[in-house]
């Protein structure tokens, strides 16, 4: 990846509904590279969708937690079974360290929580559970500043691209 790679990032995510036309004026470059760029980003598997970002709370769930989860020796599909069957869900990661899993899990009050919790902790293959409850969000999720940071150096435009003429 490079600067204009996270530029056109940066910009669909700064103008969630912008279109390829407008994107390549916000950032500098011709249509055509625009649209090859997001092409190429999408086949790497680097763009991997255009929805909407949705505020939990907003939408009904106040309530976030972490729960970390040792699970028993060998149940790991059985478990991500279990935790796909749940709609509250949100992620779920393996790990290394005293947990097995990481999850995020959303909730419309404590008490769905519970039942989540406990509908887990049910699960034969769940030895042990531990949750974390959200108080307050310190940094929103970004991957901008992490892109920047990692972009290669060099031209953020593409070589053909010209700028319309002073008026």
């Amino acid at each position: 990846m490079d600067q204009l790679d996270v530029a056109l990032m940066t910009a669909m995510r700064e103008h969630p509904r912008v279109g390829d036309l407008e994107l390549s004026r916000i950032t500098q470059v011709a249509r055509a590279t625009v649209q090859s760029r997001l092409a190429k980003l999408e086949q790497a598997g680097i763009i991997t969708g255009y929805g909407p970002d949705v505020d939990l709370v907003a939408a009904g769930h106040p309530v976030l937690a972490f729960v970390t989860l040792e699970i028993a020796q060998g149940l790991l599909e059985a478990v991500t079974a279990e935790l796909d069957s749940l709609p509250n869900v949100l992620e779920a990661y393996v790990t290394s360290g005293n947990a097995d899993v990481v999850c995020k899990i959303a909730a419309t009050s404590h008490e769905d929580l519970q039942t989540t919790l406990l509908h887990i902790s049910r699960s034969g293959s769940v030895a042990r559970s531990t949750s974390v409850i959200v108080l307050s969000e310190l940094v929103k999720p970004r991957v901008d500043p992490m892109l920047r940071k990692g972009a290669l150096a060099g031209s953020s435009r593409a070589p053909n691209y010209r700028r319309p003429p002073d008026l």
